[in-house]
């Protein structure tokens, strides 16, 4: 038995966010074992984890399957959770030793060293370790139920799942034994795994792979290690079928664009690395107080908060550093459901919009028409919580700001206020989800792969050829073939976008350059003579966001959302539960405002504020009373002047190379001035106190010390800029990449300034006013 000398830290603890991205993969090539599994890649350290389960309803085959692990040279050991955390979870863990792996089963009671699991057997079917990786293939009996810390666990194969992953570069104590101690991994994170892909008729053949080494995991005894013989079965591949467009993003404008060019009757193939989100997508993430009923963690407005405290957060992307939707919907799907229609500024030339843009009326129609905005998101037509926008409206009758419909009057954006406007529909979020995913569905051209990571693009010179993904059964080595005359369109975010064109050669050359210098991807790029130098990753912009927390004796906040996934208010949830009306129908936001204000400069930008019941976070010497607090998150937007960098470190991990915020300090200066003038009211409104910053701390100081981390306000744009110069944009007015004949960009990376409002509409006008444009150009499809 092994000592608890040393700790390794709970996967599901993890600040690492999650994601939903395996797919259909067939090893093959030398050393191949020609088994066609379902596989997760890990982008971060360039690790594969497989899994594929005998048919369904097999008699023959129970309780196990076969899995492997493809892990970097420099990984000495790795491991895998059968479930969403290391603890009360199989693990199965393994490392390279002597030629041979090294494995064994374990559980951990509590987040500290797991020790070794009775019960299953693992057989090792195939192992290859050369220069660059190792490969164990291995076959798990008695694995996919378990009994651990007094209760029961399993995978079903027939749902989807959420796995774990564990990396270290430091050995295990003792490499000899199975079972040895280890030091903390050096990194682990959860993502979703699509078990129901996972089955496979060939099971049989599979287990019948060369010679084999057998770890039976009973009390008294373990086999270490032994060689192996690889048996090569037959490679099964899917043929290639070229397609006349393919969208990279399945987010607010990726469904924008497949729908629109479906319906002008192109061939289309939309590309998504994650999975389902809401009922309709397929998502089946339901919470336990709404079990039996068609609505998702996604479908559900109320369960917004939900998304940032659950130990399982698996719809982040897992392999950039800011928080970003990797699910069908995107940020649509995980965001605050606030959902502004764009005044005429967003799309001004002063905002940095080319000729062609500006005032896209016929966008706005499309988007209105096919998804409407409501204040009013209980279909009883009820306004809950209405506490904090009672307590904020004084604050600003009293500075005689007026109360407006927002989505009436889209271009009025100072000293007003009003009730948050949404998408949503029937008390659930809706969106571009609910809209325009479903009509392309219905449409026999229209392709749709999930699971699936694009990790670059296949070009000659300036001209795109195919689109690279790691579904390597696709055509032997998974590139997806365009028409003669196709295109590809990446809608894959700020930074997913970002990265695609420096693993094709397209950006800085220092982003080149990492890419280059990265064993798994180098070889993917084209000839240095074909890199086209173009600023991606420059230009970005993001809202500077400051919170205010105050208490107030009328406000009610709302357990400060925290048991509202697992132990909502009972009357609450049975409401919802019945008709989708009530505070659920909603997200948590009661009021927004904005202001204009002039900045010594000479340039003007827009203050918008947000009012919510609940605080992320309070600090403050002095006692308060947590039932009555409310924030106000006061953003920088429209005509802000910061910009900032985003690229990708040696593993190709998507961060920000230099922050956004308050690089101008005229910026900061004006935010300054606008909580000023939010609090100069205060005293307007008995019993109104803020308890972040408290009086013990300046507005200034307050500002100047608050954390960079925390100021994201996840609105990120610019990483793509369009423009009119291939020396300061990366897209022309078109949006096509410069130097390329057949690549365009739609997504927030090309909006050239920061939006007057959280951006979701905006950028679904953007995909709106872009894809008539592309159809408008000769030479394509």
């Amino acid at each position: 038995m092994v000592t608890l000398k040393k700790v390794l830290v709970s996967l599901a603890s993890l600040a690492a966010s999650a994601t939903a991205q395996s797919s259909q993969n067939c090893d093959t090539g030398t050393g191949g074992t020609g088994i066609c599994f379902q596989t997760y890649f890990d982008p971060v350290f360039g690790s594969w984890f497989s899994w594929v389960f005998p048919p369904t309803g097999d008699t023959t085959y129970t309780n196990e399957f076969i899995g492997q692990m493809t892990v970097p040279i420099a990984g000495k050991w790795a491991g895998v959770a059968l479930g969403a955390g290391m603890n009360s979870n199989l693990l199965i863990t393994a490392w390279p030793w002597n030629g041979a792996i090294v494995k064994s089963a374990r559980q951990a009671y509590n987040y500290v060293q797991p020790t070794q699991y009775v019960g299953p057997t693992i057989t090792t079917l195939a192992t290859t370790i050369n220069s660059t990786h190792w490969k164990w293939t291995y076959r798990c009996q008695n694995c996919t139920s378990w009994y651990i810390n007094g209760a029961s666990g399993g995978i079903d194969s027939a749902a989807y799942s959420v796995f774990g992953w564990a990396y270290s570069t430091t050995a295990v104590d003792d490499p000899t034994d199975p079972f040895s101690d280890m030091i903390q991994h050096d990194d682990a994170r959860l993502y979703g795994f699509d078990t129901t892909q996972a089955h496979s008729s060939n099971y049989g053949t599979y287990v019948n792979l060369g010679s084999t080494s057998t770890t039976k995991t009973s009390s008294t005894s373990a086999t270490k290690t032994s060689t192996t013989t690889t048996t090569t079965s037959a490679i099964v591949t899917v043929s290639p079928t070229p397609y006349d467009y393919v969208v990279v993003g399945a987010g607010n404008c990726g469904l924008v664009v497949a729908d629109r060019l479906t319906e002008a009757g192109k061939n289309v193939l939309l590309i998504e690395r994650g999975g389902p989100s809401t009922y309709n997508t397929g998502g089946r993430d339901i919470p336990p107080w709404l079990t039996g009923k068609p609505y998702t963690r996604f479908d559900v407005n109320g369960l917004f908060e939900a998304m940032f405290s659950s130990s399982n957060p698996y719809w982040w992307c897992n392999d950039i550093s800011v928080f970003a939707g990797c699910l069908i919907g995107g940020g649509a799907a995980i965001n605050g459901a606030l959902y502004w229609y764009p005044p005429d500024a967003d799309f001004a030339s002063d905002n940095g919009w080319p000729s062609g843009w500006q005032t896209p009326n016929d966008a706005y129609a499309k988007l209105k028409a096919r998804l409407p905005s409501t204040q009013t998101p209980s279909p009883d037509g009820k306004l809950y919580l209405t506490q904090v926008y009672d307590v904020v409206s004084k604050m600003l009758n009293a500075r005689n700001f007026q109360p407006i419909v927002i989505n009436d009057n889209p271009n009025s954006k100072n000293y007003i206020y009003g009730r948050p406007a949404f998408s949503a529909q029937g008390g659930t979020r809706y969106g571009p989800m609910a809209t325009y995913f479903q009509t392309a569905k219905a449409r026999s051209n229209f392709h749709f792969w999930q699971y699936t990571y694009v990790t670059g693009l296949v070009r000659t010179n300036g001209t795109i050829t195919g689109v690279r993904t790691n579904y390597t059964a696709y055509g032997g080595n998974g590139i997806v073939p365009l028409t003669t005359k196709g295109r590809v369109i990446l809608s894959a975010g700020a930074f997913g976008t970002a990265r695609i064109l420096f693993q094709s050669g397209i950006g800085p050359s220092d982003m080149i350059a990492l890419v280059a210098g990265n064993s798994q991807y180098a070889s993917n790029l084209p000839p240095s003579s074909a890199y086209i130098n173009l600023p991606v990753g420059n230009n970005v912009s993001d809202n500077p966001s400051i919170n205010l927390v105050f208490t107030h004796p009328s406000v009610d906040s709302y357990d400060n959302w925290a048991p509202i996934w697992s132990n909502p208010r009972a009357a609450d949830a049975a409401q919802y539960a019945a008709s989708q009306t009530g505070v659920f129908a909603g997200t948590s936001p009661r009021l927004n405002y904005w202001e204009a204000l002039g900045g010594s400069d000479g340039k003007t930008r827009y203050l918008q504020g947000t009012a919510r019941p609940g605080a992320a976070s309070v600090d403050t010497v002095y006692p308060y009373n947590a039932s009555q607090i409310f924030t106000i998150t006061v953003y920088l937007s429209h005509g802000i002047t910061s910009r900032g960098r985003i690229g990708i470190d040696n593993t190709l991990y998507g961060k920000v190379l230099t922050n956004p915020w308050f690089q101008d300090p005229v910026d900061k200066a004006v935010l300054i001035t606008g909580i000023n003038n939010l609090l100069s009211t205060m005293s307007s409104v008995p019993g109104l106190t803020m308890i972040t910053p408290d009086n013990t701390t300046t507005i200034n100081d307050y500002v100047n010390n608050y954390t960079p981390a925390t100021m994201n306000s996840n609105h990120w744009t610019g990483s793509t800029k369009i423009g009119t110069s291939s020396s300061s944009s990366v897209v022309d007015a078109n949006t096509k990449v410069w130097g390329t004949t057949n690549l365009f960009i739609v997504d927030a990376g090309i909006v050239p300034g920061q939006p007057m409002s959280n951006p979701h509409a905006m950028f679904m006008a953007v995909a709106e006013v872009a894809v008539p444009k592309i159809l408008a150009l000769t030479g394509g499809a």
